[in-house]
């Protein structure tokens, strides 16, 4: 009697052992998959601001993904093509030009803190007007997409073939912070290529190779 139950509370014991490891092992995750990682950035970008709100297209900042196999990273010159003069969001902007209008002065440039930090690393006092002595420096975003060093991937052609950035990197018009949406894994890449070529790119037909060499080479 005395074996049975000991018997009964081992199995009992073994069976919720087996569910909270099941549960732990949904969260496992693959060599070199970093789905979900979201690092802080040196400077809080917002691309939900950007490409969300502005419908700002991703290619204005990341021109090299239409020519090139690297996406790049947007240099400080893209930044201040805009924040030259764009210093802070719109409705803080309005409220100084009518307080402005009011106390009958020229409006102040009001700079939010964002890009407090942007005109720091260009060592800037004002956005027009770079400091005679000042040295600027590059800002050291941290990458969010990493690829093995064994992987090729080519952005121009993709975005030639019409896959939209979406289609790899998520809904980013939607994130205060980019993180990585996909898994990016290699049976991942391989269904996509099979689903391209069945099922056509934006309308068209596309034969999406499942050579070996194509990404590692």
């Amino acid at each position: 009697m005395h074996r049975i139950i000991v018997t009964v509370i081992l199995l009992v014991g073994l069976f919720y052992s087996l569910i909270v490891l099941a549960s732990g092992m949904s969260k496992w995750r693959l060599p070199d998959n970093q789905q979900g990682y979201s690092p802080k950035q040196p400077i809080a970008y917002s691309h939900r601001l950007h490409a969300g709100e502005l419908g700002i297209d991703c290619k204005f900042c990341h021109s090299a993904a239409e020519h090139g196999q690297h996406a790049g990273i947007p240099s400080t010159d893209v930044c201040m093509k805009c924040h030259k003069f764009v210093t802070s969001s719109f409705d803080v902007l309005q409220e100084e030009m009518k307080k402005s209008d009011k106390e009958k002065r020229k409006p102040n440039t009001i700079i939010s803190a964002e890009l407090k930090e942007l005109y720091a690393t260009l060592d800037l006092d004002d956005p027009k007007t770079p400091r005679p002595n000042g040295k600027a420096n590059s800002i050291p975003w941290v990458r969010v997409h990493n690829l093995p060093d064994f992987v090729s991937f080519d952005h121009s052609a993709h975005v030639t073939a019409g896959v939209a950035c979406q289609k790899c990197h998520g809904p980013v018009e939607s994130m205060e912070r980019v993180r990585q949406f996909e898994s990016l894994s290699m049976g991942w890449c391989v269904n996509c290529h099979r689903d391209a070529t069945e099922n056509g790119i934006d309308g068209h037909a596309v034969n999406a190779s499942l050579n070996c060499t194509v990404c590692h080479h």
